[in-house]
């Protein structure tokens, strides 16, 4: 048991290393959230058409992309960190740090709203959850992506 303790922290202290230390270079950075932005749209886009009617409704493809949806959405915030300005991102999201993380943060819930509506089997549920879900992207976009 004593020697797990040295373990969970060296483990801890990893995790804290900060967002720049993480990416070798800068381009590593942007590519990694861009990345995981991109593989986000293309699973909310899915669930969108399903939810627009533009494709039919499975409630298994809802979950399996709400799943995707609900974790990646935990990911590209690493690649935001000090020094990795750059690509679409304007330089306010550096500049206004307490926006920028309260809208993700938003977003990471709104994604486990999502996550919980397509488990509950019924498209009414889906379309309720993803009017805030693009509200919040598109706040985001808005306010801290060049076009």
């Amino acid at each position: 048991m004593k020697a797990s303790i040295p373990l969970v922290l060296v483990a801890a202290c990893s995790f804290s290393v900060s967002a720049g230390a993480q990416f070798a270079k800068t381009e590593d950075a942007i590519k990694y959230r861009q990345s995981a932005m991109f593989i986000q749209s293309q699973h909310v886009a899915r669930l969108g058409a399903m939810a627009s009617g533009r494709a039919p409704y499975d409630a298994t493809a809802a979950v399996a992309n709400a799943e995707v949806v609900a974790e990646i959405s935990k990911l590209p915030w690493a690649g935001f960190g000090p020094g990795t300005e750059g690509g679409k991102a304007k330089p306010e999201i550096w500049q206004e740090q307490a926006k920028f993380k309260e809208l993700s943060e938003r977003l990471m819930s709104d994604t486990e709203k999502l996550l919980g509506a397509a488990k509950a089997g019924n498209l009414d549920a889906l379309k309720a959850a993803m009017g805030p879900l693009g509200e919040t992207c598109k706040t985001c976009h808005d306010t801290f992506r060049k076009k």
